[in-house]
């Protein structure tokens, strides 16, 4: 049977899963490192960039625990068609939780917006994101799918994750990188996401998912399944897919939990 995705548990999300989910991280780069000189990752929004944040910007606890932050390319797992500096964008959110409070003098990632010159017309939006794509891992002729170091993404109370909605037809999309969604849901309904297929062939996948307010989901996910977006992830990427939560997120779930450890 093949191996199953890591389902991380900690009592307090500051004292506990931040830590964790910041050496994960760390680990997650220095293996891209040394694959190819660069840490490729993709970020979704909600309440992950606030996360991402308790657990990136803590001082260093020593030389094995630094950010290298000027050695980062940070696209976006999903976007809204929306101005960069509107309250719905994901990158906006991002810049407000995270990159702004860099400390100074700390190198700078290069980061990869939407372009906002095609709000209007959401094929082209993703198209032009998909040669952001290209351009960054290689000609489309010579990769299947672009391979991401980590991929984090939250999980939503209906378990969609990036802009991969239940029951709809993007999840069925094989052949693009990056595909529009004009009737999202959820507000806006208009926005670009990364593919399943792309999401699935990450070399890792984490998850960030806290609050009692999760448990419901989190419980269709783990032992259901039921073709929701975040338990076909986990089917796709099996042990490279890693979640972690807060014990009052996974609240009644028997999912087996392991022990965190790189």
């Amino acid at each position: 049977m093949a191996k199953q995705a890591n389902l991380y548990s900690f009592p307090s999300v500051k004292d506990n899963l931040a830590p964790a989910l910041r050496a994960y991280v760390i680990s997650c780069q220095e293996a891209g490192l040394a694959r190819h000189s660069v840490f490729k990752v993709a970020v979704s929004g909600g309440s992950l960039p606030k996360t991402l944040a308790q657990a990136l910007l803590a001082p260093p606890s020593g030389p094995n625990d630094e950010v290298k932050w000027d050695k980062w390319e940070i696209f976006f797992a999903d976007e809204r068609a929306v101005p960069l500096d509107h309250q719905d964008s994901n990158y906006f959110l991002l810049k407000q939780e995270l990159l702004d409070k860099l400390p100074a003098g700390t190198g700078q990632p290069t980061v990869h917006p939407i372009d906002t010159e095609y709000l209007d017309d959401t094929q082209e939006l993703a198209d032009q994101y998909e040669q952001a794509l290209v351009r960054s891992f290689a000609s489309r002729d010579s990769v299947k799918l672009p391979i991401f170091d980590l991929l984090l993404l939250g999980c939503g109370p209906d378990g969609h994750t990036c802009s991969l909605f239940p029951g709809h037809e993007l999840l069925r999309e094989t052949s693009a990188w990056v595909a529009p969604i004009e009737d999202s849901p959820k507000p806006p309904p208009k926005r670009v996401t990364l593919t399943l297929p792309v999401v699935t062939h990450a070399v890792r996948i984490a998850f960030v998912a806290t609050g009692g307010g999760k448990k419901e989901i989190m419980k269709q996910i783990f032992e259901e399944g039921a073709g929701l977006p975040c338990a076909l992830v986990n089917e796709g990427a099996g042990e490279r897919a890693s979640w972690f939560v807060d014990n009052d997120a996974v609240e009644g779930v028997s999912y087996p939990r392991r022990p965190f450890s790189l």
